[in-house]
């Protein structure tokens, strides 16, 4: 019964360590070159915020990826289209409201 509450133990272990993400980004701080071109930019599009969100950094190690990134969504999520850009920052806001996210 040991072993088996042992083994049990050791694989709860393991799904947790597997399914918990390990981006190694880099922050504001260490930032050089390009990539703290692109985030001073991200910083004067978005005035007041003191820190660049997660699901950006995460790109931080390709700031060539990065600037992609930022572009298309400049164009898809911050112009207006089918959707106004209000409409669209309501749908966001309610959909981080419900995924319990901070941005």
């Amino acid at each position: 019964m040991r072993r088996r509450e042992a083994c049990s133990a050791s694989q709860r272990a393991l799904v947790t360590i597997m399914s918990t993400p390990h981006i190694h980004w880099i922050d504001e701080q260490q930032a050089t070159g390009e990539l703290a071109d692109l985030y001073q930019k991200w910083f004067e599009h978005n005035p007041g915020r003191s820190e660049i969100p997660g699901i950006l950094k995460c790109f931080s190690q390709r700031p060539d990826f990065l600037r992609d990134v930022m572009d298309f969504s400049y164009r898809l999520h911050f112009s207006d289209g089918h959707l106004t850009r209000r409409v669209k920052e309501m749908i966001a806001t309610y959909v981080s409201a419900l995924n319990q996210c901070p941005y």
